[in-house]
């Protein structure tokens, strides 16, 4: 089982270096693709613009991510991966050779375990949930649609799905923040996810009682799955101290991707869904006479990207870990409660006193 894992790790540094001498130019596009993968894209992002255009797939945005991401941690916790930046150091394999040298980046020295990738799963899953709904919109509103513009319109959508995913997982790699099987195994995971979703439907009326019970239920079996493996002897922390040993600048190795500032972040912005959404706020204003108009949407998520982008320029200091796992909490909270209940209600009080103005 060891060889196999080394022969394995071993040629996914190959193929590290192989991409860091072949594409050395192309390194600031490998950082782009991997930040544009990071899941903060899609709470600050996608989810405002999704959500004000059509609520259902903005609500499955979230839910898929905070899932994908809890069950990423999971099979963190038991899969032990290895990542390539600390591998190479620390593998008795290279014993009779020299040991293979590989670049680290801004983004390389993250310090949770690597498989499977965080990265890809979370890119794998959004993008499929809004492939899908993209394909459902379309195919749904241009019926009866003759075969070869269905077969046009699905060979589009799949080809930039396909290709976001290829951009992604090379990115991974070329980083050294990941091994080629452990991005394999993140698309896979991540696109089985967002599939699962498109049947649960229950979600989409969710009550807040609903949301807190899911949120504890996360967090608790998350807390309670590690103090067991802690009881068992098990650390699941053994990755920081690698990756403070051997990332080659102290200042990469950042707290915010530790396993549970992850979780927090995540719990936040299902629980700032949940009370959102069943906000009087958010049914004065979405569920009101302003919620189908044009410029309601369009106001709305252009000042959800603004005030979004002022929040995530908000940095917890991380000096005291657990008041910085408290703010990660509250500052994710406050992204879906901003988007979804805030916002709208301000922007819905704005039309209705310039229509009250007109008369």
């Amino acid at each position: 089982m060891d060889a196999g894992m080394d022969l394995l790790h071993s040629s996914g540094v190959s193929m590290v270096q192989y991409l860091q001498t072949q594409y050395r130019d192309s390194q600031s596009w490998f950082l782009f693709i991997s930040f544009a993968a990071d899941l903060r894209n899609t709470f600050f992002v996608f989810f405002p613009i999704w959500f004000h255009l059509s609520e259902s797939v903005g609500v499955k945005l979230i839910w898929v991510a905070v899932i994908g991401d809890w069950l990423n941690l999971v099979f963190k916790w038991i899969l032990f991966g290895q990542r390539p930046y600390w591998w190479v150091h620390e593998t008795p394999y290279y014993s009779n050779s020299s040991v293979p040298h590989i670049e680290q980046f801004l983004v390389t020295c993250e310090t949770g375990p690597g498989s499977p990738s965080g990265h890809a799963m979370g890119a794998a899953g959004v993008y499929y949930v809004m492939v899908t709904s993209i394909l459902t919109i379309v195919l749904h509103k241009n019926k009866p649609l003759n075969t070869i513009k269905n077969w046009c319109v699905r060979a589009v959508l799949w080809s930039v799905f396909w290709g976001v995913q290829f951009c992604v997982c090379l990115s991974r790699i070329f980083l050294a923040a990941h091994f080629p099987h452990q991005v394999i195994t993140g698309v896979i995971i991540g696109m089985i996810v967002a599939e699962a979703f498109s049947h649960i439907q229950w979600i989409y009326g969710a009550s807040l009682k609903k949301y807190l019970h899911t949120t504890l239920f996360l967090f608790c079996f998350a807390l309670g799955f590690y103090l067991l493996l802690s009881a068992l002897g098990v650390d699941l922390l053994w990755t920081l101290e690698k990756a403070k040993r051997w990332c080659v600048r102290a200042e990469w190795v950042h707290m915010d991707t530790t396993p549970f500032a992850s979780l927090l972040r995540n719990l936040g912005t299902l629980f700032g869904l949940g009370l959102a959404l069943n906000s009087p706020l958010y049914m004065e204003s979405c569920r009101g006479k302003q919620g189908h108009s044009a410029p309601f949407r369009l106001g709305c998520i252009a000042a959800s990207l603004v005030v979004l982008h002022l929040i995530d320029s908000f940095k917890p200091p991380t000096k005291i870990a657990a008041l910085f796992y408290l703010l990660s909490f509250c500052k994710s909270a406050a992204v879906p409660l901003a988007t979804v209940g805030i916002i709208p209600y301000c922007i819905s009080s704005m039309l209705s006193r310039h229509d009250r103005k007109l008369l």
